[in-house]
């Protein structure tokens, strides 16, 4: 058995994983950002012996543990060397945690994490595999000849923020036109909010108003209910998230791409456009094309790709 552990700025989600790559048991616990990570690693222990209990096992039955956290790692000290979500620098995860159990702790990226665990779901035979998550930003994960790429550095595969518009809208990573800025769910909404500005007829506006503010799905669910206005938005979106898969696929020309994040259970509505985009645009007409996929784990993947992580390190 193997531990997974999903460290993000709101929770932290664990599930004791088997060889199989199967949730036995799983729960979460509040992160309580930002706080020591003396205090983090301690709820983790908790949350893990409460876990093990529940399926019947001890710490002592655990092979490995891993851990996906949002923020850049230092895979050689076991550490998160800064992490701007949860107010991290040089934070001793793997050591912390083994003051309370001597066993294996591996730390990785949680966009790594998410696309492993995708690819031991869903990535079959293929040599080459990436995950992109469509949410607040741009995130990304590639798995080459079934190993996480991670650059010479350990920094590599941040997909969001490749430039799409030279001199485009400014991205949260301070520099202007990443894909990023213009295909995260948070820039969705942003462009849904100017619409509506532009169209206050549009029902994207009233569908708001019920929800009591703008979402990823308000300009989703007008376009569908026959709205020009949010057909206009949800075209534009889609273009947009398609240029930029039109560039991954021409630099790595994947066997497989999944799509994850909650817009991506928006499924072929989401999806069908942007495959024909992407094979109207691809480089490559002559041999194998890409698939595109909606991922299935959701928010199980960074469980399951951390511990896996944990079971393959090399």
């Amino acid at each position: 058995m193997y531990i997974g552990i999903d460290l993000g700025g709101t929770n932290i989600a664990i599930g004791i994983v088997d060889e199989d790559g199967k949730i036995i048991v799983q729960g979460s616990t509040p992160t309580l950002s930002p706080r020591s990570y003396i205090e983090i690693v301690k709820d983790m222990v908790t949350l893990c012996e409460k876990l093990t209990a529940e399926a019947g096992i001890s710490m002592n039955d655990i092979k490995a543990v891993g851990i996906g956290t949002p923020g850049s790692v230092d895979y050689e000290k076991g550490s998160v060397a800064n992490s701007n979500n949860l107010k991290f620098n040089d934070a001793p995860l793997r050591d912390e945690f083994q003051k309370y159990y001597n066993i294996p702790v591996v730390l990785e990226n949680d966009a790594n994490s998410a696309a492993y665990g995708e690819y031991i779901a869903n990535g079959g035979d293929a040599g080459v595999f990436l995950a992109i998550t469509l949410g607040t930003g741009v995130g990304g994960g590639i798995i080459l000849d079934k190993k996480i790429f991670r650059g010479a550095n350990g920094a590599g595969g941040e997909l969001g923020h490749f430039t799409l518009v030279h001199n485009g809208a400014l991205c949260s990573c301070g520099k202007k036109g990443c894909w990023e800025a213009y295909a995260s769910v948070t820039a969705l909404i942003n462009q849904t909010k100017v619409a509506i500005e532009k169209h206050p007829e549009s029902l994207m506006k009233s569908l708001a108003e019920e929800n009591g503010h703008v979402s990823g799905r308000t300009a989703f669910d007008a376009a569908k209910k026959g709205d020009p206005a949010a057909k206009e938005v949800v075209d534009k979106y889609i273009e947009y998230v398609a240029d930029g898969l039109v560039s991954i696929v021409n630099i790595f020309q994947p066997d497989k791409i999944v799509v994850s994040g909650g817009i991506s259970k928006e499924g072929d509505y989401l999806l069908d456009p942007v495959r024909e985009y992407v094979k109207k645009y691809d480089y490559n007409k002559l041999f194998k094309r890409t698939e595109i996929e909606t991922a299935t784990l959701y928010n199980d993947a960074g469980i399951i790709g951390a511990a896996f992580a944990a079971k393959n390190f090399r």
